[in-house]
């Protein structure tokens, strides 16, 4: 640590002192219209005499500009502001120079005929992957977790974010979001989108994105070259079952040395979720034995607190110095489960039942802080450090209490125990990563990474007999967990002619220690893997492009899935880790078509060796349920895409989507060999429309169909998801109301079922996701500017899992 800080401290050093020899000139100037009136929030930009950006600026409230830190050169000076022609001059530039007064001319379209310049969704596909640009649409004025709902491709569900049925990994601006997968899903939720350019679907990730990233989705975030300040206040409301409550701002400011951009939200939220669920237990003969039917309530309660800061300080026009942060602190969380087991024998008769209350209270953080230094050599190269650094503390403590009724229905006994449970990680990384630009149409990246996890985590078990605690030695453990993992790669991209072409090569060295201290566990593995990708594509005429790509990847099992501990739900149902897991590899391939300009054909092949998956396993004889994480011997994803995107006019356009395809799973459970496969749909329409004459009424609306599926060894029933998301701006542009429903028809709830071997259980999930949102959001100070939000990264960070 002490060799990373100096290393950091050498850094800064070389840049400050850059800054300080640094010298330039300035121009100033003020920009009146025609009734020489001042105009405000004038964009003042100066280019090279390439047309490149050399730095921007807007005029204050009386007009005035001031362009600092240029150097002797020849620009072209470009002023301009909506309902104006922009004004242009070519400066020499010998010191500081004063432009006096410049006049803007009206435009012959009047401010008032151009008041809102709208854009529609665009979907534009290529080889590697789907971007949806959703700039200045009603997706915006919601939350990101509400955009990445409606791209096409992603579902979002309870348990996390996917492409299809993979689970993606998400960036914002190619940095890897550090969070747990509960926590970004609540951080994306809180976080308001009205920063969002576009959302790309990554299908092959070039050699750059790190060797987990089977699939990825990238948040673009807007960027900006003009000087000022923006800021903005949102809040929304939405009715569920119960009640949300969601409010936040944004700061933005950004001068000729400095970007500051400052993000604050909190909310407060209670969601429910019922479940029915129905487990056979089988006697030696797999006959049904005993039906245990359970009515099982949840309810959470959250207050979250998320902060994110970047701030970029422009040493001189080839070196940048940043700093960003992500802090999530949940002060509060409370998680109530309350559920009643009915025990039937074969032939439906009661036979007795208990009820089983959970009741447990979290307390966590996660903060991450990166610093960047980014060189821009000489040409077209450069070179970026990044040092991160990761803690993330977690602790919980859980009651549960049962109650046992005999075949009268009458009180027998109760059993209660406490858990304290903790985890406390700490994440350590650096990379260093070059770009190249051969030439106008290639481009090598070449770069190295080292990480460093480790994780202390025990937890405790306390039964209780007669208000007394005692320790259960046999449900208590303590964990620790060192992960070390040397990284390199290379990345060559060129188009020519007709072709375009890009191949990566990324290398990985792992080396893990696992020991579980009570029970005198050790795991180690140590790996080298190669992970190769390649995307290439042909256009064969202006109507028809043929494109294919291939990419190996990892999975690798989180730090508590590893660990081998018991944690206890109530009696009858316990989470296992699993010390023996090994890593996941997946190999895709994919061969597609685009032609006539709105169609689309794709057929793909996923081959997963070693799939890692949490499965309920029923225990015949003890009656007990465990979810324990296993490794598949082998699956397969394969089948066929097929896309229309079409713009019927200038205010409606659709995208419809359909996929057929098939999935096998198969294991050996050492009591026999499970082989399943499915055939399945996958279906999307997508609408969005533009009215009023200012096209200042935005609707959006999605509807998926997902066919009866195979997830984890379950046969998961029919669902359509649907969403209608309306805004208005309002306010002279300032501010927009948004009104947002999902699942119109209250069909996404779902069924599923287990059924192979000795394993027979069924379940009825119905999750807190109808409601209707209303939200606002005001903009103030130059409303103009974009701003250069992003997120620290570290692909270490998105395996963190809290204790279940």
């Amino acid at each position: 640590m002490i060799a990373y800080s100096r290393i950091l401290l050498f850094i800064c050093s070389i840049a400050f002192s850059s800054y300080a020899d640094a010298q330039g000139f300035s121009i100033i100037g003020k920009v009146v219209d025609g009734d020489n009136n001042p105009i405000e929030f004038a964009n003042v930009i100066v280019n090279n005499i390439e047309g490149d950006i050399v730095s921007g600026t807007s005029t204050d409230n009386l007009g005035n500009f001031e362009l600092r830190n240029l150097n002797k050169n020849t620009y072209d000076l470009i002023v301009s502001f909506i309902g104006f022609d922009s004004y242009r001059q070519r400066i020499i530039l010998t010191g500081n120079l004063d432009l006096k007064t410049i006049s803007l001319v009206e435009s012959a379209e009047t401010l008032e005929q151009i008041d809102i310049i709208a854009k529609k969704p665009t979907i534009t596909r290529k080889p590697d992957r789907l971007v949806f640009n959703i700039e200045n649409t009603a997706l915006v004025e919601g939350s990101t977790l509400g955009v990445l709902k409606n791209t096409p491709g992603v579902i979002v569900s309870e348990g996390g974010i996917n492409i299809k049925n993979a689970p993606a990994t998400v960036y914002i601006n190619n940095r890897r979001v550090q969070l747990t997968p509960n926590e970004l899903i609540q951080l994306l939720e809180s976080a308001p989108a009205n920063s969002i350019k576009s959302v790309e679907v990554i299908t092959n990730p070039p050699a750059s994105y790190d060797a987990d990233s089977g699939s990825v989705i990238n948040i673009v975030m807007s960027k900006n070259l003009v000087t000022g300040y923006r800021g903005s206040v949102f809040t929304n409301y939405t009715q569920g079952v119960f009640p949300r409550y969601n409010a936040g701002t944004s700061h933005y400011f950004k001068n000729n040395s400095i970007n500051l951009n400052l993000n604050y939200s909190y909310s407060q939220n209670k969601i429910n979720r019922d479940q029915d669920d129905n487990v056979n237990f089988l006697d030696t003969d797999n006959e049904v034995d005993e039906i245990w039917k359970s009515g099982v309530n949840r309810n959470t309660w959250s207050q979250n607190h998320n902060l994110n800061l970047n701030f970029d300080f422009f040493i001189d026009e080839k070196n940048t110095l940043s700093l960003t942060s992500t802090a999530l602190y949940m002060p509060y969380f409370k998680y109530k489960i309350a559920n009643n087991t009915t025990i039937f024998d074969s032939d439906q008769s009661f036979l007795s039942r208990f009820t089983a209350d959970n009741l447990s209270r979290d307390d966590k953080y996660n903060i991450g802080t990166d610093l960047i230094y980014s060189h821009e050599f000489s040409g077209q190269a450069s070179i970026v450090f990044n040092g991160h650094y990761t803690t993330y503390n977690y602790q919980r403590d859980q009651n549960v209490l049962s109650n046992f009724f005999d075949a009268n229905n009458m009180f027998i006994n109760s059993s209660e125990f406490n858990t304290l449970a903790n985890q406390e990680t700490d994440i350590l990384t650096g990379s260093i990563d070059f770009n190249l630009a051969t030439d106008d149409n290639s481009n090598l990246d070449l770069g190295i990474k080292y990480s460093n996890v480790k994780t202390d985590s025990d937890i405790t078990r306390l039964d209780i007999f007669n208000n007394q605690e005692v320790i259960n030695t046999d449900n208590s453990d303590a964990f620790k967990y060192d992960e070390k993992v040397f990284a390199g790669y290379v990345n060559y991209s060129k188009s020519w002619e007709k072709w375009d072409i890009n191949l990566g090569l990324r290398v990985e060295q792992s080396n893990i220690e696992g020991a579980s201290l009570s029970l005198a566990q050790n795991n180690t593995q140590d790996y080298l893997n190669w992970f190769p990708n390649l995307s290439i594509s042909h256009r064969v005429s202006e109507n028809l492009l043929v494109y294919s790509n291939y990419k190996r990847s990892i999975g690798r099992p989180s730090y508590t899935n590893l660990n081998p501990f018991s944690f206890f739900i109530n009696e009858n149902t316990v989470v296992l880790g699993n010390p023996n897991l090994i890593p996941t590899y997946l190999d895709q391939y994919k061969i597609g078509v685009s032609f006539l300009e709105h169609f689309t054909v794709e057929a793909y092949y996923d081959s997963y060796d070693g799939d890692i998956v949490e499965l309920p396993r029923q225990n015949n004889v003890t009656n007990i349920v465990a979810f324990t994480p296993t490794n598949l011997e082998n699956k397969v994803d394969f089948g066929f895409d097929f896309v229309f995107d079409y713009n019927i006019s200038n205010r409606w356009s659709i995208f419809a989507l359909t996929s057929f395809y098939n999935i096998t799973e198969e294991t050996d459970f050492g009591e026999g060999f499970v082989k399943q496969e499915q055939w399945s749909n996958y279906s999307i329409l997508k609408n969005t429309l533009f009215l009023l004459e200012d096209n200042s009424l935005n609707i959006d609306i999605n509807l998926e169909w997902s066919n009866r599926n195979l997830q984890r060894l379950q046969t998961v029933e029919n669902r359509l998801i649907s969403a209608i998301n309306i805004s208005k701006v309002i306010f002279n542009k300032r501010g927009v109301l948004s009104l947002g429903v999902e699942d119109i028809f209250n069909t996404q709830d779902y069924e599923s079922s287990i059924s192979y071997l000795n394993q027979s259980s069924s379940s009825f999930l119905d999750m807190d996701n109808r409601f209707i949102r209303l939200g606002f959001s005001y903009k103030f100070g130059n409303t103009g500017l974009s701003t250069n939000e992003r997120t620290t990264d570290a692909e270490e960070r998105d395996r963190l899992k809290d204790l279940n």
